[in-house]
């Protein structure tokens, strides 16, 4: 029998034998579905705020440092790691982040105290700095040339897909089995992502260097600075609010919490319309898809303070807010790519750093919002956040800026 064993040859000249296109798609099916794990551990504590926090004993803002934590770190370690592994196998290291994320998950899962929860999450922010960073951009490598575009928009839509899943099935599970079922099942899956990992990703030597002197580079350019302004602006009023929305819909809007569980996965599904809808116009209008986006999570978050009592305007505003964040992610990314062409892995570390950063910002700060005064005022809060970055947008398209670059 003849081999089916080919070699396919992309834009950076390195040749990658691969058995089959099926194999290639299969791999990169395997990374959507590390980052779809990785999106779901993030933000699973977002359904489950209340009740973790009151197994421990302790406030919604001291709660929300398990959204902090993982932010923070993986700030951190999406630069570090990805240049202290630049020459490793990409392979080897996604497989490591996989095994660490399972046992982050399963740590949570049995700790006696909040601060080993909290340990969990600092696991979990190292997986993501690296794992996203490294992953993100190897759909290059996995796949025929033509095919590239169709493999990233896979591997991306595992964001919209775990804020469809994650939240609303954890809140669910939880609900039904307790807080720590939830982590178990997380790092159960997890554990299936690293076995398929292992079986049907091919060895990736790594081709391309990241050094810290080509970040550094990348500030030189005004738009990579503008995309740093707009995504930690969007960023921050998304998950300075976002964090507690358990809090509001159970406070203010007096939800139960099978309708919380409702709620959160009809805002999940609308994500996965504004992400493909986001994904369709961002590279034609960048500036103005951004804008977009943030101008709707400023409206609904202002909106929902006053509307928010009634349920059937809290869940038509969720929806709202849903497709608006959906588009968001790809917009920041777009941003970064269009800003540093001649650097794709580098402009996903600054994206990650950035984008993990801001989430453990907006988290930290929604707390101590939420903890002084009310969920309202965090809503309101974000909002007018959400309305600086429309009036910083708005600045960068009146200098009339061009891509890809400009400094």
């Amino acid at each position: 029998m003849a081999s089916t064993n080919t070699t396919t040859y992309h834009s950076d000249g390195v040749g990658l034998p691969t058995r089959s296109p099926l194999i290639g798609w299969l791999a990169v099916s395997s990374i959507m579905l590390g980052i779809f794990s990785i999106v779901t551990t993030e933000i699973l504590p977002i359904g489950l705020l209340t009740t973790i926090g009151s197994s421990f004993a302790i406030s919604d803002g001291m709660a929300g440092l398990m959204m902090t934590m993982p932010g923070l770190l993986a700030a951190v370690s999406a630069p570090v790691v990805t240049v202290a592994t630049a020459h490793i196998d990409r392979r080897l290291m996604l497989c490591v982040f996989m095994l660490l994320l399972a046992m982050a998950n399963f740590l949570a899962a049995t700790a006696p105290d909040y601060w080993l929860v909290l340990v969990s999450r600092v696991i979990v922010g190292i997986v993501i700095g690296g794992f996203w960073s490294i992953g993100a951009g190897l759909a290059e490598r996995l796949v025929p040339a033509a095919s590239v575009g169709r493999a990233t928009s896979v591997v991306f839509s595992a964001v919209p897909l775990g804020s469809v899943l994650g939240v609303p099935a954890g809140t669910f599970i939880g609900d039904l089995a307790g807080w720590r079922t939830a982590f178990v099942v997380m790092g159960a899956l997890t554990v299936g992502v690293l076995t398929m990992l292992l079986l049907v990703m091919p060895p990736l030597p790594p081709n391309r260097t990241t050094r810290l002197s080509v970040l550094r580079g990348m500030f030189k350019s005004v738009n990579t600075r503008f995309a740093l302004l707009l995504t930690f602006l969007a960023v921050l009023a998304h998950f300075g609010t976002y964090t507690y929305v358990t809090p509001f819909l159970e406070h203010v809007t007096h939800a139960g919490s099978q309708l919380i569980t409702v709620f959160l996965l009809v805002y999940g599904a609308a994500g996965v319309v504004g992400n493909f809808l986001g994904g369709a116009v961002v590279t034609r209008y960048p500036r103005a898809t951004f804008a977009l986006a943030a101008g709707v999570i400023a409206t609904v978050t202002l909106l929902l303070p006053v509307l928010g009592r009634w349920q059937i305007c809290a869940v038509a505003l969720l929806i709202v807010w849903g497709v608006a964040y959906g588009a968001v992610p790809i917009s920041s990314q777009t941003w970064f790519a269009k800003a540093t062409p001649h650097a794709p892995e580098a402009a996903s570390v600054l994206f990650t750093a950035s984008f993990q950063a801001t989430i453990s910002l907006g988290a930290l700060a929604g707390g101590v919002i939420v903890d002084r005064t009310s969920p309202s005022t965090v809503m309101t809060f974000g909002g007018l956040v959400a309305a600086l970055m429309v009036v910083a947008a708005w600045a960068h398209f009146a200098r009339r800026l061009t891509w890809p670059d400009n400094t």
